[in-house]
């Protein structure tokens, strides 16, 4: 991870300063704020401000000013209420805001998800770092032979180290001819087009403003085991900060979103049938094999 000196000197200087507030505060995001949390060799996530609590979520759900006579497991069993029934304005109440250091491809990625309020560093107006994704050895993998948005078995040891080789090689020319074309005293290219010849593994960064519901649905589909691992620990980052921040709403998330499976009205009756004590099989499921393969996996 490498924040850059100005970056770093904004942090120390805003850690050092807390200040009084009226507002109601998370003490468990409160400890996460201005720290930038490691994410694949040099990118990170740090939380730069928030609003918001379980409290909010429930004041909002109860269209009420104050938290009256109910208590902490009224709070509880009323979010996982919410959550159970899919309602979703409560937890729009709360917001966050993140600093994300990030390679390109995983950016384009993550900016699928149109629901969130995003300012990315511009290299129309600046220059970008000579800094790039170079996976680890154990994340270099064939592709998937039964998922073609996925990645297989881990390349073998000359493989992944020629396929790394590659990457740094090209990578560096990259860059290289990049500042060649720029250079004020040589090309004097306009920064805006040399750009376009800098590969998909630089990185980049951004402020990502997005509410709880926004953000649950984004956790629930990158945190999951099928996501790609570039983007996937990322999310895992913000998992983190997120049980933090709101424990009784994310301990919901978990368990009716992201430890959770969704089944088809088939997928259903074909339950209803086994406990029933029928055979169900490939041929009477009435699913595709790729649905049946998928039950037979939510089974297992």
């Amino acid at each position: 991870m490498s924040l850059t000196p100005e970056q770093q000197a904004d942090i120390d200087a805003l850690r050092a300063a807390p200040q009084a507030t009226l507002r109601t505060v998370a003490p468990g995001m409160e400890a996460h704020l201005y720290s930038a949390r490691p994410v694949l060799d040099h990118g990170f996530v740090r939380v730069v401000d928030y609003m918001g609590d379980d409290a909010a979520i429930c004041q909002a759900a109860r269209v009420s000013y104050g938290k009256g006579t109910k208590s902490v497991q009224n709070d509880e069993g009323l979010i996982r209420y919410l959550m159970r029934h899919w309602h979703s304005t409560p937890f729009e109440m709360c917001e966050v805001k993140l600093h994300v250091k990030l390679p390109v491809f995983v950016a384009r990625q993550w900016i699928r998800h149109r629901t969130a309020n995003v300012n990315e560093y511009s290299a129309r107006y600046s220059i970008l770092d000579r800094e790039f994704y170079i996976p680890a050895p154990e994340n270099v993998a064939a592709q998937s032979v039964v998922n073609n948005q996925g990645r297989g078995e881990v390349l073998d040891g000359e493989a992944a180290a020629r396929v790394l080789e590659l990457l740094k090689a090209d990578s560096t020319r990259a860059y290289d001819h990049y500042e060649e074309m720029i250079d004020s005293h040589g090309l004097g290219l306009a920064r805006e087009l040399a750009r376009m010849n800098l590969p998909a593994n630089i990185y980049t960064q951004w402020y990502w403003k997005v509410d709880l519901h926004n953000l649950f649905h984004f956790l629930r589909l990158r945190a999951d085991a099928h996501a790609q691992y570039e983007i996937r620990v990322y999310a895992d980052a913000i998992c983190e900060m997120v049980k933090d921040w709101v424990p009784f709403a994310y301990k919901a998330f978990e368990d009716y979103r992201l430890g959770a499976v969704t089944m088809s009205a088939q997928m259903v009756d074909c339950v209803k049938r086994m406990l029933a004590g029928e055979e169900v099989t490939e041929e009477n499921c009435g699913m595709s094999k790729r649905e049946w393969r998928e039950f037979q996996n939510v089974l297992e």
